[in-house]
């Protein structure tokens, strides 16, 4: 018999062109080791495909939020014109994520958002994204470039008394791989800086009990606290809930 108590965290999925045994087409499709994370930390992953007329809909079944790493922003978003090195863009994931992103903050559903996710957040608050980081750290420490996509790695530095900093302390080594980054985080809060060159790394909500954006991926990360931090936040969520139903 199923736990009914484990909560279940949503999770947004790339929209992708993908080949079956039989066709091509396009696909709603996320890296396993999302889903492997949550499970790991007790909780059920829910996948969220970009659905902006629905995405709020999807939002009510769930009791937390994980916004998945993926394609760049697209520039209009947050008022600017594109960069000659701008990636591919979705706007279906835009317009979905950024109504997700912008209800999970203002109601506190717990939220984790990872690497374009994070950006997805800042955006979401009212902020600004570098479009192609290289101009700003003068280096390519956040991508290695190449004909094989690998993560490259660099230390990130976490502000006392943050969320990261109680995970972490105060300086963890991340794995990377990104051209754009967090310029304005809006109504966020940085709580974590690349150490080498200060790209913002983290981003966290002071109000809420769980609202925090990361730079890396640690989905492909051997440590589980964000995933644990994220489920026992929702699984809180969700007892609250709950307590005000039967009151």
């Amino acid at each position: 018999m199923s736990d009914v108590n484990r909560p279940l965290i949503g999770i947004t999925t790339y929209l992708e062109p993908t080949r079956f045994v039989m066709i091509d087409t396009v696909s709603a499709v996320l890296p396993w080791a999302y889903v492997q994370q949550v499970q790991a930390a007790g909780g059920v992953a829910l996948l969220i495909p970009p659905d902006p007329e629905g995405a709020l809909e999807g939002l009510d079944a769930v009791d937390g939020l994980i916004i998945a790493g993926g394609s760049d922003v697209e520039p209009y978003r947050y008022g600017e014109k594109p960069h000659p090195k701008l990636g591919s863009t979705n706007p279906a994931r835009d317009a979905a994520e950024l109504i997700l992103a912008r209800h999970a903050m203002r109601y506190g559903i717990p939220l984790l958002g990872i690497c374009r996710g994070m950006q997805v957040m800042a955006v979401a608050s009212g902020g600004k994204l570098h479009q192609h980081v290289p101009d700003v750290v003068g280096s390519d420490l956040h991508r290695i470039q190449g004909p094989v996509k690998r993560y490259s790695s660099h230390p990130v530095k976490f502000e006392t008394g943050s969320h990261c900093y109680e995970m972490f302390g105060a300086e963890a080594v991340v794995n990377s791989y990104h051209h754009q980054g967090v310029a304005d985080p809006g109504r966020l809060v940085p709580t974590g800086w690349c150490t080498d060159d200060s790209l913002v790394e983290a981003l966290e909500h002071p109000d809420h009990p769980f609202t925090v954006g990361v730079q890396w991926h640690p989905e492909d990360m051997e440590s589980n606290a964000l995933f644990s931090a994220l489920v026992t936040a929702a699984a809180q969520a969700k007892s609250a809930r709950s307590a005000l139903v039967t009151v």
